[in-house]
């Protein structure tokens, strides 16, 4: 087995939508966990399971931003939210695309996030706030 063959063969496996849950609450929860991960409620580590490692990689470069930025404020307040929408879009077997609609005092913005199938079960590859 040559170097290439090892690691599509232990790299994760596409599953079908079908032997899949229910997308709409993983995506409920992972644009909620995001939100606060951004406003430094939350670890980037605790949704290290349910993402891929790209996806995890620019999640902790995006949070030390958001944390820096933060330091340079005066104002430590974390506002509240709420998640107002899910949209759930199967755009091919064992592939969703989500976007969520999240509400505060001030603004209202829209997580994306694409879930793929992978060792059977859902794993975020792209997420995007809005």
């Amino acid at each position: 087995m040559t170097a290439a063959d090892a690691e599509e063969y232990f790299d994760f496996q596409p599953c079908s939508s079908a032997g899949l849950p229910d997308p709409a609450p993983l995506l409920e929860n992972l644009a909620s966990s995001v939100v606060e991960i951004l406003l430094g409620v939350r670890d980037v580590q605790q949704i290290a399971r349910w993402v891929t490692e790209p996806t995890y990689d620019c999640l902790a470069r995006r949070a030390l931003t958001a944390r820096r930025a933060r330091a340079r404020r005066a104002v430590r307040e974390v506002p509240g939210f709420e998640i107002s929408r899910v949209r759930a879009c199967h755009s091919a077997d064992g592939v969703v695309e989500g976007a969520v609609v999240v509400r505060s005092a001030g603004r209202t913005r829209a997580v994306a996030i694409r879930l793929e199938g992978l060792d059977g079960r859902w794993r975020a590859t792209s997420v995007g706030v809005l």
